[in-house]
């Protein structure tokens, strides 16, 4: 009997203790936004889409955080730094692709060969 009720506190103070604010998650999102933003990521169109959802996802994570939905807003959080990330990405890309274009241009000119 008393190993049975000391197994019910257990699992209730494991299961009641509640998930920490992911506050760290949430910040770690922020700068990632700020960052794809300072890699000119709303100058792609498909970037900034990325972007904005994770905007719009680190705003879902606050709300969720409000609630004490502490798992579900670091899902969100975490989402929205992936995106952020993705959109770092693309914008790279296509920098790189645009400056590939000039290249080939000026080598074009030169009376250089295509590559």
């Amino acid at each position: 009997m008393r190993k049975t009720l000391l197994a019910v506190i257990g699992l209730c103070a494991v299961g009641c203790g509640g998930y920490p604010a992911p506050t760290e998650q949430v910040a770690t999102s922020l700068a990632a936004v700020r960052g794809a933003e300072e890699a000119g990521a709303l100058s792609v169109p498909e970037a900034a889409l990325h972007v904005k959802l994770a905007q719009e996802q680190i705003e879902q994570a606050k709300q969720l955080m409000s609630q004490d939905d502490n798992k579900r807003a670091e899902d969100r959080a975490l989402r929205a730094q992936q995106d952020a990330e993705l959109a770092v990405a693309i914008a790279r890309e296509a920098t790189a692709k645009q400056k590939l274009d000039q290249f080939e241009q000026a080598n074009r000119n030169a009376g250089g060969e295509s590559p």
